[in-house]
């Protein structure tokens, strides 16, 4: 098994901070072992110790673009949620290199970035525990100040039926993978290290809590139950006894409306492509950084540059410059079921015109030109077909092929505008007064949408 070594800046750290003269170890386990001698580790856990090293001397990096360094930070708040260590419940020296990367970034965030609605709990508890702790015994000048009270969003506390079907999940990869078994971990926030300590002040709230999880996990890590019950401040789980009812009819919902088969199902915006290059593992790939009005919290987005914004894959690398894929405007599909293209989650879809061609012939040859939004239209603008406005859908349920079903009438004219041709879609055009008929045109409030030279082109 390959490990990683400890870089020279947290073995700087642990020889400074830490006991146990664990900073003269550069294996992981080694130094873990140092730090902990009571607790063991599986095989598994020693791989996930050293993969959890090389997460840390990635994570805050100021090398890496705003929109990876959220996804990293999103992630390892996410895996926190419902762990007190990065292993579950045993502590490490990955807590540590955590901890030594994220301190300093910790103490620069504002109270919304810390505990707003969007903001990294998780990671602040985390923080915290591990710089308060008697369980890692650091010998720190300077902690993180971290204001117990001042918490901008309280977040809702674990899914208890999802939570436990996801330790069941994890219970049971672990069994096939022969690795052991899966080490308890303990739900929540701890408290959120936020509140629930009575009137003491907040050193004793600080204190009480990294006390009550350092607690629980040395009880995991010796395997002896703590005694006189669990601490103060230590998660609890009570069960309340409910009187049994006799079981009453559930009302009926009503069933959904399902909307009729329109071009208007399809959420089409301007899009701001901020930035764009190759895709890492594809040729045919550019990956886009694209603002598409998206409120902060939306599902599937990220932030760049202070935008709220969205990862796409697009196949035009070889057929359009990745020069006139910088900074301009387009038209994105929003609201199509997202898709993995060779490791990278793509959310949304370019529009793009390409000349007809005969059945058998390459579809992808080109030329190919983006579809342009009229000028003064504003990322998240929306676009639509004239005659067919309408709230779209969500996202488009695949099963129901919406997009397969209505694309193929997307097409352009001999002015260069942009229209959904109902000829090609005839069940949509209705019957008698009220029958569509022509190409209608896509427009913003702005204008119409137009390509630079290809008439009769379809649009995809």
């Amino acid at each position: 098994m390959s490990t990683s070594a400890i870089d020279e800046t947290l073995a700087t750290f642990l020889k400074s901070h830490a006991p146990n003269n664990a900073g003269a170890e550069t294996d992981p386990v080694k130094a873990s072992q140092a730090l902990f001698p009571d607790t063991t580790y599986t095989d598994a856990e020693k791989a996930e110790l050293n993969q959890w090293l090389i997460t840390a001397s990635h994570v805050a990096s100021p090398a890496e673009d705003a929109a990876k360094s959220a996804e990293r930070l999103s992630s390892l708040n996410t895996h926190l949620s419902s762990r007190t260590t990065v292993l579950g419940a045993k502590p490490s020296v990955a807590d540590v290199a955590l901890y030594h990367k994220l301190a300093p970034v910790v103490s620069k965030w504002s109270a919304e970035e810390r505990t707003g609605e969007q903001g990294y709990h998780h990671i602040v508890r985390h923080v915290d525990f591990v710089q308060n702790s008697p369980l890692f015994g650091l010998k720190l000048d300077n902690k993180v100040n971290i204001e117990l009270d001042n918490v901008v969003f309280k977040i809702k506390p674990v899914d208890a039926k999802a939570e436990k079907e996801r330790k069941k999940k994890e219970k049971e990869a672990a069994a096939a993978n022969a690795s052991g078994a899966t080490p308890t971990t303990l739900t929540g926030e701890q408290n959120g290290g936020q509140g629930g300590q009575g009137g003491k002040s907040k050193k004793e709230k600080a204190k009480g809590l990294a006390q009550a999880a350092g607690d629980a996990v040395a009880g995991t890590v010796a395997g002896k139950p703590t005694s006189g019950g669990p601490p103060e401040g230590a998660p609890t789980q009570k069960k309340e006894k409910k009187e049994k009812k006799e079981k009453q009819p559930k009302p009926q919902k009503a069933a959904a409306v399902e909307k009729p088969l329109s071009p208007a199902l399809i959420d089409l915006r301007v899009g701001h492509i901020l930035k764009a290059e190759t895709h890492p593992n594809a040729d045919s790939l550019f990956v886009s950084t694209i603002a598409c009005g998206d409120a902060p919290g939306t599902d599937n987005t990220s932030e760049y540059e202070g935008q709220v914004v969205r990862t796409v894959c697009s196949g035009l690398n070889g057929l359009i410059p990745l020069a006139e894929m910088q900074n301009r405007k387009i038209v994105a599909v929003c609201n199509l079921k997202p898709v993995t293209m060779r490791g990278v989650k793509s959310c949304a879809m370019v529009l793009a015109a390409s000349p007809k061609v005969a059945e058998g012939e390459d579809s992808h040859k080109g030329p190919v030109e983006l579809v342009n939004p009229p000028e003064g239209a504003k990322a998240g603008d929306r676009i639509y077909f004239e005659g067919w406005e309408g709230e779209p859908e969500a996202v488009l349920n695949p099963k129901k092929k919406i997009w397969e079903t209505i694309q193929p009438g997307f097409t352009t004219t001999d002015g260069l505008e942009v229209g959904f041709d109902v000829g090609v879609v005839p069940q949509l055009a209705g019957e008698g007064a009220d029958k569509k008929t022509g190409v209608a045109k896509l427009r913003t409030k702005e204008g119409l949408c137009s390509i630079p030279t290809l008439k009769g082109a379809v649009v995809r």
